[in-house]
């Protein structure tokens, strides 16, 4: 759900040729492959934990009982191995891959995943990094997932773009932080999304805040929140408001995401259920 109006100017507006909007974009599983719903997590910039959002998603999801992938779409600034302790590399049968199956059974594939090494740049022009997006879910065997989460890359650019106009989203979750400057960025992003019919589940505000751990004080070190302000704008709700909790870190550091439960994203989850 997201507002609708003209108001905004499109490139076209500033003399920039755009190519004819076409439905051919869209692609499709393998034969081998089966996944119900696709929910992208997005961000109009990085550095607001869309990736750490994309993971406990996930998660909890898994605790449900759902069969979970998890496609990092992130393809030059990939986190999901470094977040589940994933160091093996993708196997493949010499036509499909395999993701990586973690010991909760999540379905993981992330770029980092077919590089020499986690420290190796991704140095590839734009076309490449798309093509890699759209393989990782064509090639990849995705064995009866109920609920794919895709790491979108952060942005609205060509690589956002092609996961909007490609993958069959059924809805994206944005992911925004207190600043009013990253409210702004985000503003675009669903935008983006509302322009291209894309279903904004509503949004998810994370390092909202830090907990005293002796008087339970809500301390807000980025200041004041305006995520409400956005999602009254657009008519989305807030799916939930994730503090910042050394835990979260420490289990980043450790690839033990899956042990890690954040109690604010269950009701996110709730929602994702039931829409």
């Amino acid at each position: 759900m997201c507002e609708k109006n003209n108001k905004g100017k499109t490139p076209e507006d500033y003399g920039f040729h755009m190519p004819e909007k076409k439905n051919s974009f869209k692609i499709e599983l393998n034969e081998r492959s089966s996944v119900k719903k696709i929910i992208g997590v997005v961000s109009g910039k990085g550095g607001v934990g869309k990736s750490f959002v994309t993971s406990m998603l996930a998660c909890e999801m898994s605790r449900r009982g759902y069969r979970v992938g998890v496609l990092d779409g992130d393809i030059t600034g990939p986190s999901q191995t470094k977040a589940f302790g994933i160091h093996e590399k993708a196997m493949g049968d010499g036509k499909y891959i395999y993701p990586y199956v973690t010991k909760n059974g999540l379905q993981v594939i992330s770029t980092n995943m077919i590089l020499d090494s986690d420290e190796t740049p991704v140095i590839w022009r734009g076309p490449m990094v798309a093509n890699i997006l759209k393989q990782f879910y064509t090639d990849v065997i995705w064995d009866n997932v109920d609920y794919m989460f895709v790491d979108m890359p952060p942005g609205t650019s060509d690589v956002p773009l092609t996961a909007f106009q490609s993958f069959p989203l059924d809805g994206i979750v944005v992911v925004t932080s207190p600043q009013e400057l990253v409210s702004m960025v985000v503003e675009k992003a669903i935008n983006m999304a509302c322009q291209m019919n894309i279903n904004v589940l509503g949004l998810v505000e994370n390092m909202s805040y830090v907990e005293c751990p002796n008087c339970n004080e809500k301390i807000e070190i980025f200041g004041k929140s305006h995520i409400q302000e956005v999602a009254d704008k657009f008519g989305l709700p807030v799916l939930a408001k994730i503090p910042m909790r050394q835990s979260v870190a420490q289990s980043a550091d450790e690839g033990t995401m899956e042990s890690l439960e954040v109690p604010e994203i269950k009701q996110a989850v709730d929602y994702i259920e039931n829409h």
